[in-house]
């Protein structure tokens, strides 16, 4: 792509998100969506928002909930983030914790800070579309992430150099990735690890779905298998962020990172540019929606989307023909679909939307490479069980017809 002089380099990688248009074909009525991978809005807290909001903005309250707070964040909530952190293996300390406007910011925030241009960033095959946006600004290369090690440490750095930079950090989320809903083994985690501390390089674990897990044993997170190692989380590279936006709600846009001090500095620095902080009367309510119904909101979204992710994985079984392979989430919002060979997902999606009036994304955008282009990925969290069945139902005919 040609540069537009009058912008900088970085704007010929800047590209619209796939997902963030198909989000629009929700305004028409007659799509079957399995799009966009957002949230049941009929499952929000809203109740326990609106209380929140009217705290917020009662006599004693008002002049803090709307006046500049820190760039750091709401004292308070970060408090709350730093208890709810050690259930899952992570010991912190208010220090250790920023507020970012989502974790979308918190990505984009870490691709500043470490990538010049050339350098590379190490992701996985597919991954998140909204890292790949959030870094390209950047100028990185990209380089596959091979959590099962058969790459070393030499062959990265050295593809890395070819590229005209060093390796800066490998990008993953470990439980239920978007888009494939797969979940990195033990083993896996360790491993990344071990690559890590060879390259001297950052890990970014995105944990946007952690909580929402709802079959098998819990596996800790990255970040607290370092801190075993370690013994300290300023002693560790793994840089935590989480969202609120997949178990209370997207719409306020609070995210937090977790890492050592002198990362979670930089980011303070940088948030002090970019937006000096996050707005003051979001985090107060949030933090008081999560003091009080976050457990058991975390149970109603858990069954609610199981019992989805489980209508889907028994319509795909049912009605998908020979040759076309799934994923089977353990938990999270996606399930992700292997066509044929030969079969274009982008071309799918077209067809399906002119005839089948069924949504889906194409899985090509997840690809640094832009490879597969076989593949697709359906969100399950907002489709109700007739949904589902219809629209799984015409899309495997669909399959069908053009294989």
């Amino acid at each position: 792509m040609v540069s537009d002089p009058r912008f900088a380099s970085r704007e010929s990688r800047m590209k619209a998100s796939e997902i963030r248009e198909l989000l629009k074909l929700l305004d028409q009525p007659d799509i079957i969506s399995f799009a966009g991978g957002i949230p049941d809005a009929k499952l929000f807290p809203a109740d326990a928002f609106a209380a929140a909001y009217g705290k917020a903005l009662s006599e004693g309250a008002r002049a803090a909930s709307l006046q500049y707070s820190p760039s750091e964040g709401h004292k308070g909530l970060r408090e709350w983030i730093v208890g709810e952190m050690a259930g899952i293996g992570i010991a912190c300390g208010l220090d250790n914790i920023v507020i970012t406007s989502g974790s979308q910011q918190a990505l984009d925030y870490l691709g500043k800070l470490f990538l010049s241009p050339g350098d590379t960033a190490l992701v996985t095959w597919p991954t998140y579309l909204g890292a790949l946006q959030a870094f390209n600004a950047y100028e990185p290369s990209y380089d596959r992430l091979d959590p099962m090690g058969n790459r070393s440490a030499a062959e990265y750095a050295e593809t890395a150099r070819d590229n005209g930079g060093r390796v800066k950090f490998a990008y993953m989320s470990v439980d239920f990735a978007n888009p494939t809903g797969e979940t990195m083994t033990l083993a896996q985690r360790n491993r990344v690890l071990d690559l890590a501390d060879e390259l001297d390089i950052a890990v970014i674990e995105d944990g946007a779905y952690q909580s929402l897990r709802y079959d098998g044993d819990a596996i800790p997170p990255v970040l607290a298998l370092e801190i075993e190692r370690k013994g300290d989380i300023d002693a560790c590279r793994t840089i935590y962020c989480g969202s609120f936006s997949k178990t209370l709600a997207p719409g306020l846009r609070i995210g937090w990172v977790c890492a050592a001090r002198d990362v979670i500095s930089k980011l303070v620095i940088l948030k002090q540019a970019g937006d000096l902080h996050t707005s003051t009367i979001n985090q107060v309510a949030m933090n008081d929606v999560a003091r009080t119904v976050f457990s058991d909101q975390v149970e109603k979204v858990r069954a609610t989307y199981a019992a989805r992710r489980d209508h889907l994985l028994a319509a795909l079984k049912r009605e998908m023909p020979d040759g076309v392979r799934w994923t089977v989430p353990e938990g999270g919002m996606f399930i992700w679909v292997t066509l044929p060979e030969g079969m274009d997902g982008a071309a799918l999606l077209e067809a399906s939307i002119a005839s089948a009036r069924v949504a889906f994304v194409p899985g090509q955008a997840f690809f640094a490479d832009g490879t597969g282009a076989n593949t697709i990925r359906l969100s399950f969290s907002c489709a109700s069980e007739t949904m589902i069945d219809v629209g799984i139902g015409r899309l495997a005919r669909l399959i069908r017809e053009q294989g």
